[in-house]
């Protein structure tokens, strides 16, 4: 056996995971489009989760090894080194803490992951029908595997927050259908009868009917037995647990009490920008009195397919503008197509990554739920973020450079606060560049930069139930609980009551993630500071972007040193 086979470098033993987490994780190889994946689901038990934990700390032992071998210490084995190192580690200490055993929330669980699945599938051949059949008739085992890790964790008194398990029950409903609804899977199975075959549809109807009822009897339970064991749990998790997750979310481990400051002083300097915009828009008002006359009065889209079509201009327009001035894109990243959310979901907009080989595009998701008319200043800078040159970008070009990078790293080894970070600095590039000339445009950037900023100071706020300083127009001097929370987000929101809702229940049971966009944004900004401070004159933007981007992802602190060096 050759040398290499015996002993790999970093980026082969990275690959190898890969392979190995994908026979352990079909859904993850649907996104990846890997075809042999498409009939079946995870093992949520936690059997099943102990198997993924198992991989990764084989796949540390055989890091271990390979870091000592010539050839490691080269940059792209280093940095691919690192992240693996950094991203199993954080998530090894996650499942060693028994968080599986409550994963409980409105938009990161098993059941979340089993019904978005579906909606990346390919629906154009009779092959691709009978892979949704077979998936469709595993969702009973996968959702059953699901209950099993949280009768479980009910066991060893590891509970959810009675507001995430409250908000899952009234989704698992929405999914269940029933009074003459039919249920999601029931809808899916039977959503593009032009590709349907006519041999296939009794199957299909009778496997959507099967996950729908798979979907309502994990809904009795949750309602019935969990909900009420969990009723008196805390809905926030405290300084211990919320460190370890914001490990596992930002890659690197973060001094929290700096990083609430940080959160108030983005505050007051959003806050000045935001009244200077207002006053332009309704002189006198305040930013959430000009943001509603907005909501009246200001530029709007009609339709919900007429705002499909509007954002897929607006990403289409971005691209011819940016492509070859700030940055240089290949043909099959200069794609990405506009889609309107399957209801029964988190209320924010979302982005779903292309396939490895680009046979699926990148994707941008708008919920609507029920909604018809949609005002343009709280789209344009969403879909800068979301789309281009947001997260669509970044992670198509990860794809595109695959061969440059690990598999791991270009698929599943991301760190969500670089990624979130990219998009809202991308959010704010587009205001440097001149792309939000009007003060409607550009108060509905500021706002939405305000909720991020916002989410630093509550999420850290409530879950270490932090006091609020003394500076603060908004009950200084208490400390945060999460109806305080909702109560500030709301009053620095122009988002209806129903977004705030589900984002807070959002930052309850998803605890770091939320933080991650401000302090990602911050972190892509000292690195190109730092290699602007670096080359002067000679600092090349273009350059700079394209070289960032290629680099693959990091946690905060790895990605700081790497583009400061660019």
């Amino acid at each position: 056996m050759p040398e290499s086979s015996r002993s790999p470098l970093p980026r082969q033993v990275a690959d190898d995971y890969v392979d190995a987490l994908i026979a352990l994780d079909p859904i993850t190889g649907t996104h990846l489009g890997v075809k042999e994946c498409a009939g079946r689901l995870p093992d949520f038990s936690p059997a099943g989760q102990e198997a993924v934990a198992g991989l990764a700390r084989r796949t540390l032992a055989l890091l271990d090894e390979a870091e000592r071998r010539p050839g490691a210490e080269s940059d792209a084995e280093r940095r691919c080194a690192r992240l693996l190192r950094e991203r199993l580690t954080a998530a090894l200490a996650v499942h060693d803490a028994d968080e599986g055993l409550r994963a409980v929330s409105n938009m990161r669980s098993p059941a979340h992951s089993v019904r978005l699945v579906f909606t990346v599938m390919p629906t154009e051949t009779e092959e691709d029908w009978r892979a949704v059949a077979a998936r469709l008739s595993a969702v009973p085992d996968a959702l059953e595997g699901y209950r099993a890790s949280l009768a479980l964790g009910l066991e060893r008194k590891l509970f959810a927050g009675p507001r995430p398990t409250a908000t899952f029950v009234g989704q698992l409903t929405e999914w269940a259908g029933g009074s003459g609804r039919r249920g999601c899977f029931e809808e899916f199975a039977a959503a593009r009868p032009d590709t349907l075959p006519e041999a296939l549809r009794a199957e299909l109807a009778e496997a959507g009917r099967t996950a729908n009822a798979a979907v309502a009897a994990l809904r009795d339970w949750m309602r019935d037995v969990y909900a009420p064991a969990a009723a008196h749990a805390p809905d926030t998790v405290g300084r211990e647990r919320y460190q370890r997750w914001t490990r596992y979310f930002n890659g690197t481990d973060l001094d929290l009490d700096q990083a609430y400051a940080y959160g108030w002083s983005e505050y007051h300097r959003l806050l000045a920008e935001m009244r200077t915009e207002a006053d332009r828009i309704l002189p006198g008002s305040d930013p959430w009195e000009a943001l509603a006359h907005l909501d009246e009065h200001g530029t709007h889209i009609e339709g919900v397919e007429e705002v499909r079509v509007w954002l897929q201009r607006l990403m289409d327009e971005a691209i011819e503008a940016l492509d070859g001035t700030h940055f240089e894109l290949a043909e099959r990243v200069r794609k990405v197509e506009s889609r309107i959310a399957p209801p029964g979901g988190a209320a924010a907009p979302y982005y779903t990554g292309p396939s490895e080989d680009f046979s699926r595009p990148g994707r941008t998701w708008l919920p609507v739920d029920g909604q018809t008319r949609f005002p343009v200043y709280d789209l344009v800078s969403t879909w800068y973020h979301e789309g281009v040159p947001g997260h669509h970008l970044q992670i198509a070009q990860w794809a595109h450079v695959a061969d440059r990078l690990s598999r791991y790293q270009a698929t599943v080894g991301g760190v969500s606060a670089n990624a979130e970070g990219w998009a809202l600095y991308a959010e704010r590039l587009m205001d440097e560049l001149g792309f939000l000339p009007d003060a409607e445009r550009r108060l509905g950037y500021l706002d939405a930069q305000m909720m991020r900023a916002c989410r630093v100071i509550v999420d850290i706020g409530m879950h270490l139930e932090l006091e609020i300083p003394a500076d603060s127009p908004f009950r200084p001097g208490e400390r945060w609980t999460p109806e305080l929370a909702q109560e500030f987000f709301q009053r620095h929101s122009s988002r209806p009551p129903a977004f705030v809702e589900s984002e807070m229940t959002r930052y309850l049971s998803v605890p770091g993630q939320a933080i991650g966009y401000k302090l990602g944004e911050r972190a892509w900004l000292l690195g190109r500071e730092n290699a602007r401070a670096a080359h002067g004159d000679a600092f090349d933007a273009k350059a700079w972007h394209m070289a960032a981007l290629s680099q693959g992802p990091l946690g905060l602190d790895d990605l700081v040193e790497e583009i400061s060096r660019l």
